[in-house]
């Protein structure tokens, strides 16, 4: 990759839990080992820490009704994202305190994929609930797999002015035309959506942010992505300019269509995005701009070690 100043994410949580063995089933998904085998979380978190990651991310991306239920939801939500920070914050304190950060994940709480599920008032309920337990352990804030412009300016209006932790968005793209069109760098970039790229940057960079990145897409839509926000943000001065970042998905193409979760089932993952092959994708990540890279479902702690050889 390269960039020496680059920051490696980690990979995908569910998948890594489901392959370590992990209680695992839906629809609680990744949450599922909160309740029922909370060290394997810890362990998930350290393997890709000792894979070279300088960011692991809190497993609160399930802790939503969408998953656990909406009472499991009520009664446990607080503490079960409480406990997910600390089994994050635990892990960066058994392997490298002083170098590795941990961000406070904010899902879409309508689904992933699904826009179309976004309510406003819910919406500011599921995420003041994470955030409150989220709090006293992260170091950042990390909205992640958003699927439209209203999802991603609701989690960064929610966050208290009056906290000064870093607020990085990660939207995830529409893939779906991907082997349809070519080359797909001449298409414009959309949300799932379908809203464009450039307006949702429009409308969130004015909130105050300190990253934008894609994420839960295929590795093949980034660089456009890419392309698009950093010609976007060069007229902002330079101290306001976000970092970009990519954490892609190791999905096989078409696996999931408009309108479908990506976490409704175990989904067919893309057997030829080796770890090398994803390291070669970031490589260009890099070069379009990105100074942050991970990866999402399907990346374990092979690829992340991949991207952090190579820096």
């Amino acid at each position: 990759m390269s960039a020496q100043n680059t920051l490696i994410l980690d990979g995908g949580m569910g998948r890594e839990l489901h392959r370590m063995g992990a209680p695992f089933k839906q629809p609680e998904w990744s949450a599922l080992a909160l309740f029922e085998g909370p060290d394997f979380v810890r362990k998930a978190h350290e393997a890709y820490i000792h894979a070279g990651a300088n960011v692991i991310t809190a497993n609160s991306y399930a802790v939503v009704p969408y998953h656990i239920g909406e009472e499991r939801f009520q009664r446990h939500g607080e503490e079960l994202a409480h406990l997910a920070g600390k089994l994050g914050r635990d892990a960066i304190q058994n392997t490298r305190p002083s170098s590795v950060s941990l961000a406070g994940s904010l899902p879409p709480t309508g689904g992933s994929y699904r826009p179309d599920l976004f309510d406003q008032a819910r919406a500011h309920y599921i995420l003041s609930t994470l955030i409150k337990g989220l709090s006293p352990s992260v170091d950042l804030w990390l909205a992640e797999t958003q699927s439209s412009i209203a999802e991603a300016q609701t989690a960064r209006q929610i966050i208290d002015r009056n906290d000064t932790r870093p607020f990085w968005v990660s939207f995830t793209l529409d893939d779906s035309q991907i082997h349809s069109q070519s080359p797909y760098t001449h298409m414009p970039v959309t949300l799932r959506s379908g809203e464009q790229l450039v307006d949702a940057l429009n409308t969130m960079l004015p909130l105050g942010i300190d990253g934008v990145l894609f994420n839960c897409s295929d590795p093949r839509i980034m660089e456009p992505a890419l392309t698009t926000a950093s010609e976007l943000i060069r007229s902002e001065p330079e101290a306001k300019r976000p970092r970009l970042g990519v954490y892609a998905n190791a999905f096989v193409s078409h696996d999931h269509g408009q309108g479908e979760e990506a976490n409704e089932a175990i989904s067919t993952l893309d057997e030829e995005l080796t770890p090398q092959r994803y390291a070669s994708f970031a490589a260009e990540w890099v070069h379009a701009g990105a100074s942050i890279v991970g990866g999402c479902c399907g990346i374990g702690p092979e690829h992340i070690a991949a991207l952090s050889n190579e820096r």
